[in-house]
């Protein structure tokens, strides 16, 4: 699957109060992308949603935003590689009691496992990685979706991958579940775009210096590479209600 990939409109910024008033679900949101989309989000004006398996990272990001003075953030900490559908019921239905809907849903968690040939690849790891990349991901938003069609313009955006839109060597399950969250979304925009306000697109950030990609490159210079606060501008885009009329769409940072 290799399309022509879209970018923000050029003249684009974020302008004060750009997330005003909207409820954003952020998924890995205790490091890299993820804790800086989620800070760039409540300082537009989001209440924020943090989820992650790692309690310690989420405190500081959660603690990032208060001292910034913005909306008070929430905190659900979970590990994704071990939820099951009740745990995502009653993710759900925590939302809906505190919130009474959702607006965004930023799926960026991912696990990248190891660079290694197909016939070499451990099916234990294929597993674990296709549980937090691809399957998690669905059984949210599936558990997600009646809190989105609450929102008069709700937006689901999927952090994805160059190879997950173009297959490469070694790259296997990682490749394989970004490929997949590419079809995912597609279907999911097809399926709802006709009876529903819901918005689904996919972003891929190109190199940034985090730690998934310090695993695929240890030996790059993390200094080279693009820091997570210089890639979100454009999930800030799809995530509000200027991405309007994006569904179905795969955008990047870069051509």
């Amino acid at each position: 699957m290799e399309t022509t990939a879209m970018k923000i409109p050029d003249n684009w910024q974020a302008r004060d109060g750009l997330l005003d008033k909207r409820v954003i679900l952020i998924t890995g949101a205790a490091s890299g992308i993820g804790a800086a989309t989620a800070k760039r989000c409540a300082a537009a004006g989001a209440t924020v949603i943090l989820l992650d398996k790692t309690v310690r990272g989420l405190e500081t990001v959660y603690d990032a935003i208060e001292s910034a003075g913005n909306a008070q953030p929430a905190i659900y900490p979970m590990n994704l590689e071990g939820a099951n559908e009740k745990d995502y019921a009653e993710l759900a239905e925590t939302i809906a009691r505190e919130f009474g809907r959702l607006d965004g849903l930023l799926h960026n968690a991912a696990m990248l496992g190891a660079l290694v040939p197909m016939a070499h690849f451990e099916s234990e790891l294929w597993y674990k990685i296709m549980q937090i990349n691809l399957n998690a991901p669905f059984l949210m938003t599936r558990a997600c979706l009646e809190l989105l069609m609450k929102s008069d313009n709700a937006s689901v955006v999927f952090n994805s991958d160059a190879v997950g839109r173009k297959g490469k060597a070694y790259w296997g399950a990682y490749g394989v579940s970004k490929a997949g969250i590419e079809n995912l979304m597609q279907v999911l925009a097809d399926e709802m775009e006709s009876n529903t306000s819901v918005r689904f697109n996919s972003y891929d950030p190109g190199p940034v210096a985090t730690s998934l990609r310090t695993i695929a490159y240890p030996g790059e210079d993390p200094g080279k590479t693009a820091q997570p606060d210089e890639v979100v501008a454009p999930l800030l885009y799809l995530l509000s209600e200027d991405s309007g009329d994006c569904t179905g769409k795969q955008f990047s940072l870069n051509d």
